[in-house]
């Protein structure tokens, strides 16, 4: 489906990845299509797959009283199907991960960890990322900060 998509799926795709809780009025409203017709076409790209489910964005890491983003490259011991499970399923055992992607290139993973500070992240690396199974090299990363989302005013 993603091939025939045309430019109301397109906008109206646009406008959920802006908020996926805009009420189908609004969104009917700005592509120009009733509520009936937005709400068909919404449920067409869901049941193709090209809406695979929706999700929310939490408030940046410093109002959890999280102030590190670290991006972490990992290469394992062997790429089999048996080494990425169980390294998966690692990854999912601790929180402070928050992406998980599986790479083609030099390295196997990249995880972007949040952590309080550089003292928690270096805990999580000695104690846990070193730990997971299989893993052979750990190259990590410290964001600066993220340059897609806006800076708080007075913030440098």
């Amino acid at each position: 489906m993603a091939e025939s998509l045309d430019a109301v799926d397109r906008s109206i795709i646009r406008l959920l990845r802006l908020n996926a809780r805009r009420p189908n009025s609004e969104i009917a409203a700005e592509i120009g299509l009733s509520p009936s017709a937005c709400h068909r076409r919404i449920r067409l790209l869901e049941d193709a797959g090209v809406i695979r489910g929706y999700t929310i964005v939490t408030a940046p890491m410093e109002k959890e009283g999280r102030a590190v983003d670290v991006l972490v490259q990992v290469t394992l011991d062997r790429q089999t199907e048996d080494y990425l499970a169980r390294f998966e399923h690692a990854v999912r055992q601790c929180p402070e991960i928050r992406e998980c992607f599986l790479m083609t290139g030099g390295v196997d993973y990249w995880l972007r960890v949040e952590t309080e500070s550089v003292a928690a992240y270096e805990a999580i690396h000695s104690e846990i990322l070193s730990r997971m199974p299989g893993v052979t090299r750990i190259n990590s990363s410290i964001a600066m900060r993220d340059a897609l989302r806006p800076r708080k005013a007075g913030r440098r």
